[in-house]
Order: structure tokens, then sequence, then C-alpha cells
């Protein structure tokens, strides 16, 4: 008992940095430059207004949340997407609800289709 509750705490903290991580405009915008492919850290600060610095602390919070991985090479960070958190997000919160609001429209439907006709 006392593992599990841990081991669904873990799980937990782990959502809520990776929310945390997703509630940033700018780093929405990370992840979705990093769809297309790798890229080093420069390359990501091309098509942004702020500093190195700043983009490296997105970068660092992307990372503890396990939605970027860094590669090194050499002197260079290559960043490459981790879409394995966002799937299990959905999995976990998205694809649940879905299902509810299917369900519930289609008793809407049924309910629709069966009153009386005027």
């Amino acid at each position: 008992m006392q593992a599990t509750r841990k081991a669904e705490d873990v799980e937990r903290a782990g959502e809520d940095r990776i929310f945390s991580a997703l509630g940033d405009a700018t780093r929405r915008h990370i992840l979705d430059l990093l769809r297309t492919g790798p890229m080093t850290t420069g390359e990501i600060c091309t098509h942004f207004a702020i500093s190195r610095f700043a983009i490296m602390k997105h970068l660092t919070v992307l990372v503890d949340a396990s939605l970027v991985l860094i590669e090194r090479q050499g002197r260079q960070r290559i960043n490459h997407l981790n879409p394995l958190p966002i799937q299990a997000l959905h999995r976990r919160w998205i694809k649940p609800f879905e299902q509810l609001g299917a369900d519930r429209l289609l008793r809407i439907r049924q309910l629709a289709e069966n009153l009386p006709k005027e």
C-alpha cells in the first residue's frame, strides 16, 4: 500500500511538472519547433527575441519535465522532443474525457430522437 502511494505521488509530481512546463507560451513554441526535428540551443534562440539565458531557463524546465532530451556533441547541446510524456497525459486526462463527452452527446441525440412528434 505504501509503495503504491509513493508511486502515485511520483506520477502526480511528474504530471504537475509537465502541466507547469506546458503552461508557458514560449515553452510550447519551443516544443513546436522541436516537432520538426532536433535543434541546437543556438538554433532555437534564433526564433525568439529573448536572451539565450532565458531560452536556457525554458529548456531546463522542459528537460525537468522530460519533454526535451539533451544530446551533447562537443560543445553543442542538441535538443530532442520527447513525445512520451504528452502521450501519457493524453491517455490519462484527455482520452477519458473525450469518451465521456461522446457518450453524453450520444445520449442527448437518443433523447432528442425519441421526443414525441408534434
